[in-house]
């Protein structure tokens, strides 16, 4: 793949250039399909130390409920200790706002290629 094409992946296409071929769809939906796990794997990874640190839960307990409430789904265990509420509370803040970006990361090149070719059939008609 040449620098050019790599560096056409990473950024959408303006409204008067052409749509992207297949497999450069796909490449860019692997792209952010990549960059959706990355975040996942990060907030993760947060609510499990902070779980796990600040709630003094197992490992495997601070696992569950991280992926709980980053699913939306809400707490599992107990919680004992302040700071581990106060951690639970802004961590539930922050994996909903993470779940909503995730989201868009998945959604967006699919969006942008509906609105793409949608614009492109206007400018069909106009000539």
């Amino acid at each position: 793949m040449t620098k050019k094409n790599s560096r056409r992946l990473l950024q959408y296409e303006h409204r008067s250039q052409p749509i992207l071929s297949r497999s450069q769809f796909v490449q860019r939906i692997l792209g952010h399909i990549f960059f959706a796990l990355s975040l996942l794997v990060i907030s993760l990874g947060i609510g499990v130390l902070g779980y796990h640190y600040s709630a003094g839960l197992s490992w495997l307990d601070a696992l569950m409920n991280a992926a709980m409430i980053l699913g939306g789904m809400g707490p599992v265990n107990v919680i004992a200790h302040d700071s581990g509420k106060l951690f639970a509370t802004f961590y539930a803040l922050y994996a909903g706002v993470a779940f909503l970006a995730i989201s868009a990361v998945l959604i967006a090149p699919f969006a942008h290629r509906l609105l793409h070719r949608l614009h492109l059939d206007d400018l069909d008609r106009d000539e």
